[in-house]
Order: structure tokens, then sequence, then C-alpha cells
């Protein structure tokens, strides 16, 4: 029965003892990895393929997020109408993604319905047959989509800072062009989806309630394909920066806007570095959520923005610290200084003990929510096993972030939040 007369016991998220379920490796016959979560209360699973299939490894812009988009398309067999139709018949989802290094194909489904979805897979791995007609639908929807951000003056921002920091040839640093987009043909389509997805390198996660006959399901179908038989490309990536000799950059896209897009970046080490989880606490303080200083005074006490966010992009192979938001035509100046009081304070005064327990208490009840269910403990896995860290990594991250001290993350702040290796960026 119910203690209605006594509050229960409230305990904070960092007194909390977290550990991340273990991941399940195996391998199947081609020498492909598969990644396993079996968990969940309901009968549904997903399933992800993840090729070293990502725009750095293009010969030719925007190939690659061609051909992630359009592998669904149509086979000499299927139609794009009918490859549709199976996924829904099975009441499936099929879904792909493209980014820097990787992309991926995913099917999310009931359990039961796997061996029916394999064949299609299968078939989309071996036979996409990109015809002309859904690339040219696929251009032309690109064109338009692209004409409409580029009058959007935070499409800008997102685009040429990036491209300042990193460099405009960078793989984290290039943006899409309109001549990249009309250029594309479908004979540099087909011969990137034979090299990269065919007979890729790919790695294989599956989470869910998981059929007691998953591996011979999965190595019956995906097992027999020409997987991993080549060396991996990805050590063949330039990384060489070439970033923008100034750092404070204006730039007019629509003479008649009313705000301002602002964007303040400077490169930073990647996951691996030993202050990567202490800088999760620092920038949570500076930006990172909706109490954080830059909210309480730019937002909430100046009111010269409906939001501003600090992040650390989790690029594999590097990061970066970005500071987003939109303000006033009027007042993006002030912003800007606003933002630079607001890490000096950072960087010269301690943090409260009771704002420093209250965004650790914040990131750690974040964490929690990315291990409800059996799809956000393997896109975890997927995270770590990326990025090559080691086993332990969520227990050490979690043991700093509640450990972390305010004179560390003052340390922390004058070592990386200097205004001088930022660069600047107002779109108007």
């Amino acid at each position: 029965m119910l203690d209605r007369k006594n509050a229960p016991h409230i305990t904070d998220p960092v007194d909390f003892d977290l550990h991340l379920k273990s991941v399940a490796v195996a391998e199947l016959k081609n020498n492909t990895p598969v990644y396993s979560i079996d968990a969940g209360a309901e009968e549904v699973m997903s399933l992800e393929l993840l090729f070293e299939a990502g725009s750095a490894l293009e010969s030719k812009p925007q190939v690659a997020v061609a051909v992630n988009n359009l592998i669904k398309n149509g086979t000499s067999k299927k139609s794009a109408y009918e490859i549709a139709e199976t996924v829904d018949f099975f009441g499936a989802y099929l879904n792909t993604s493209c980014s820097t290094e990787y992309s991926s194909i995913t099917i999310s489904c009931l359990s039961k319905q796997l061996p029916n979805l394999l064949p299609l897979l299968v078939e989309l791995l071996t036979d996409s047959q990109f015809p002309e007609q859904e690339l040219d639908i696929y251009k032309q929807n690109s064109l338009q989509r692209l004409e409409m951000n580029l009058k959007k003056g935070e499409f800008v921002a997102g685009q040429l800072i990036d491209a300042y920091a990193y460099g405009p040839y960078h793989p984290y640093g290039k943006y899409t062009h309109k001549e990249d987009l009309a250029a594309l043909n479908r004979q540099d389509l087909l011969s990137f989806y034979k090299g990269h997805y065919t007979n890729g390198r790919v790695k294989i996660f599956v989470a869910g309630r998981l059929p007691t006959d998953i591996f011979a399901l999965l190595n019956d179908s995906l097992g027999s394909l020409p997987f991993n038989q080549a060396s991996s490309l990805l050590t063949t990536i330039d990384y060489e920066h070439d970033p923008d000799k100034e750092k404070v950059h204006t730039v007019t896209n629509d003479k008649g806007s009313v705000q301002g897009a602002i964007r303040l970046e400077r490169l930073m080490p990647g996951r691996k570095s030993p202050d990567w989880s202490a800088l999760t606490v620092l920038n949570t303080v500076f930006g990172g959520y909706f109490g954080s200083r830059l909210m309480s005074n730019i937002r909430e006490d100046k009111g010269y923005t409906y939001g501003i966010h600090s992040y650390l992009q989790g690029h594999l192979h590097e990061s970066a610290w970005v500071v987003s938001t939109e303000a006033g035509r009027d007042v993006c100046p002030d912003t800007i200084k606003e933002v630079w009081k607001e890490a000096d304070l950072l960087r010269t005064t301690l943090i409260d003990p009771e704002e420093l327990l209250l965004v650790k208490n914040y990131v750690v009840g974040s964490v929690l929510g990315t291990l409800d269910g059996p799809f956000q403990i393997i896109n975890r896995w997927k995270s770590y096993i990326l990025h090559d860290l080691p086993k332990d990594h969520f227990d050490r991250h979690m043991e700093v972030v509640k450990s972390v001290s305010a004179a560390s993350l003052k340390e922390l702040a004058g070592k990386y939040l200097d205004e001088s290796l930022f660069y600047q960026l107002t779109v108007y």
C-alpha cells in the first residue's frame, strides 16, 4: 500500500551508481563484426549497418549523400514504390543517414519480421540501380532545399563557421554548393555504391528483443556478402587544417533581416582527450542547458535572444567548441560582448558549489535518459566503438563528471575559453 503521509526519499542523480550494460560481440563468416544488445520488454528490434561510406571518402562532392539517400529508390527487380510498400507491409521503418566518415542503413521492425526483411536488405546492398528518374528528382529537390536554406542566416552561418575554423576543403569544413548537386551523375553513384556498400567495410549493430537465431539469420544473409575484404580507407582521409587567417567575420546575407545569426567556434581535442569529460560539465555550465550562464544572462536578463547554446562537436577525428544563437540585428555586438563576459567569469572565478551540484545532477540525469532501453544503449556503445574508446570509458567518464572540482573547471576555462582562439561570425 502506498504511504501517502511521508514523502519518498530524494536521491541526487550524482549519488546514483550507474553502469552501462555490456555489449555482445560476434563476427560473421565474412569478418563483419556484430555488436548486440538483447534487451527490452517489447518484441521489437533495430538492425543498423554502418559503412565506411561517408562524405570524406567520396571522389566527387555530394556523391556519398546521394548514394545513401537513393540506395532504397530502385533495384532491377523493384521500384522505389515497391520497396517502400514491402517495408510498410511488414510494419517496418527503413532509414538512411550519411556523416563525414560513415553512412548507415537502419531497419526497425518487429523481431519476428526480420527474416522477411533481410532479403530486401541484401537486394538493396547488391542490386540498387539509382534510376535516372529518381536521381533527377533527388537533384531537383536538393537544389530547391539548398536555395531555400541559403536565404536563412542561421544556415549560412553554420556552413561558414566550420569552413573558417577547419578550412573549406577539410572534411569537417566543406559544405554543399549548387554546382556539386547539378553535377551528380548515375555512373559516379554506381561506382561509389559498389566500392563502399556492395564491397564495402561495415559494422553491424543490433538491439532490442532479438530472435534466438539472430546470428544464424545474419550469417546466412549478410555474412555471404563480400564485406570487409579490402583495407580501410579511413586512414587515407586528409584532415589537414587550412583555417581562415581572419578570426572575425561579418556577412550580409539579407539586407532586410531583422536579426543576425552568431557563431563562435574554436577547434578542440577529441573525445580521447583527458579533458573531455570535465569539459562536458564546463560546457553545460557555460551554455549547455536552459539554466546555463549564457541563457541566464543573454536571454533571461538582457532579452537579446530567444535562446543561446554552446556545445562540443563530437567528430571522430577532433572536435570544436561552438556558441550558437540568433539575436536582434541591433544587439548582435552586445550579445557577443556578453558571451565573453561570461567566459571571463568562468576563467577568473570559481563556480558556486550549489550551481556546480545542479549542473552535475543535470548531466547525470541526461545520461540516465540515454540508458533507457536497448536502442539508446547500443547508440552509446556505437559512439564508443567508432571513437575507439576503452570498454570502461563510461565508468571513467561518469566518475569525472561526479567528482570534478570548481578549481579544475576554472583551470579548463582558462585553457580553452580564450577569445583569441575563437572564430567569430555574424550573418545578417
